[in-house]
C-alpha cells in the first residue's frame, strides 16, 4: 500500500519530471491574490450603508442621551418615554402583531410552499407562484388604501363574511381590539408571496437523491416534508423570521393610514414608531423619539439574535 504524497510536498508527473504540490494551476506568489473587482461591486452597498444606516443610528445614539441643547443627560430620556401612559399600551400592541404575523409566517408560508413544490405539474406550479408573488407589488400605502375597501361592509367585495361575523360598519371593523389580527392579515397577503417563492428556491436546493432515497424506504409525503424539508428549511426559516421581525417592529404606515380613514378611532399612537412621530413632530422633542427608536433597534436585536443562534443561520454545513 502506498500513500499519496502531502499536498504541499513535490511529486513526479508522467514523464518522470517532478513539480511541486503547492500552488496548483496558478503562480508562483499569487496563492492568495485577490480581485479588486469584488470590492468594486460591494462598495454602492458599504456607501449606501453608512450613509444610511450607521450615520443616522450614531447621531439617535447621540439625541437619545442627550436634551434639547445637547448636555448629556444619561437615561433621562428613555426614562421618560418609558414612564408615558402611551408607551405600553403601544409595547403590547406591536408584540401582539408580531405575534400573530410571525406565527402566521411559518406555518402558511412553509406549508404553501411545500405544497406548491410537491405539485408535479409544472405550469400549475408557475402560475400558483406568480399569483402568490402579485399582492407584493403594491407598495405599502397602496395595500392598505385597497384594504380600507375591503374592511368596509358597504363596500367590500366579502360584505357577507362580514356581515356573518357581525360586523355592519368599518369603525365595528377597525376597533383597536381587532388591529393587531387585521395588521397582521395585510402584512401576510402583502408580503408571504415573495417569501413563499424563496423557500420554493430553497426546496429545490434539497438534493433529489435523499427524497428518493426516502420513498424507497416506504416515506410518504408527510413524513418527507416533516422529517427531511422541514428541518433543511430550518436556516430559511430564521432568515424570514429575521427579516419580518425587523419590518414588523417598525409598523406605522398601516395604523397610520386607518387613524386617519377612521377620523382616530385608531389612535395615532397606535405603534411605537407612530409615538416616536408623535414626540418629533407633535411635541418637538427628537431626543424621546430617538430613545424610542433605540429602544426599538435594541429589542430588534436580540430577538434576532435569538432567531439566528436558534435558527443555526450561519452555521456552515
Amino acid at each position: 500500500m502506498t500513500l499519496a504524497p502531502p499536498s504541499d510536498q513535490p511529486t513526479a508527473d508522467a514523464s518522470g519530471r517532478r513539480r511541486s504540490g503547492r500552488g496548483r494551476g496558478r503562480p508562483a506568489g499569487r496563492a492568495f491574490a485577490r480581485s479588486p473587482i469584488g470590492y468594486l461591486f460591494v462598495s454602492p452597498y458599504a456607501l449606501l450603508t453608512i450613509a444610511f444606516g450607521i450615520v443616522p443610528s450614531l447621531y439617535a445614539v447621540q439625541l437619545a442621551f442627550t436634551n434639547a441643547d445637547g448636555g448629556f443627560v444619561g437615561f433621562d430620556n428613555f426614562t421618560k418615554v418609558v414612564g408615558d401612559f402611551r408607551f405600553w399600551p403601544a409595547v403590547f400592541h406591536v408584540t401582539t402583531y408580531l405575534i400573530i404575523w410571525l406565527l402566521a409566517l411559518v406555518v402558511f408560508v412553509v406549508g404553501l410552499a411545500l405544497v406548491v413544490h410537491a405539485i408535479s405539474v409544472r405550469w400549475v406550479s408557475t402560475t400558483l407562484r406568480f399569483v402568490y408573488y402579485l399582492p407584493g407589488a403594491l407598495a405599502g400605502a397602496s395595500s392598505v388604501l385597497l384594504w380600507l375597501f375591503v374592511l368596509d361592509p358597504t363596500a367590500s367585495p366579502v360584505s357577507g363574511l362580514l356581515s356573518a361575523m357581525g360586523f355592519d360598519s368599518f369603525v365595528q371593523v377597525i376597533q383597536p381590539g381587532n388591529l393587531p389580527a387585521i395588521f397582521a392579515i395585510i402584512a401576510f397577503w402583502t408580503g408571504a408571496g415573495g417569501w413563499i417563492i424563496i423557500m420554493y428556491g430553497a426546496l429545490n436546493n434539497i438534493s433529489t437523491e435523499v427524497i428518493e432515497a426516502a420513498r424507497i424506504d416506504g416515506a410518504n409525503a408527510v413524513q418527507i416534508a416533516l422529517r427531511i424539508q422541514l428541518p433543511m428549511l430550518r436556516k430559511w426559516v430564521a432568515y424570514m423570521g429575521v427579516m419580518s421581525l425587523a419590518a414588523g417592529t417598525q409598523l406605522f404606515v398601516e395604523p397610520q393610514l386607518l387613524s386617519q380613514a377612521s377620523n382616530a378611532v385608531v389612535p395615532n399612537d397606535y405603534s411605537l414608531n407612530q409615538l416616536a412621530y408623535q414626540y418629533a413632530f407633535q411635541q418637538n422633542d427628537f431626543n424621546g423619539a430617538a430613545a424610542i427608536s433605540l429602544i426599538l433597534l435594541v429589542v430588534a436585536l436580540l430577538l434576532s439574535w435569538v432567531f439566528v443562534t436558534r435558527g443555526d443561520l450561519f452555521e456552515k454545513e
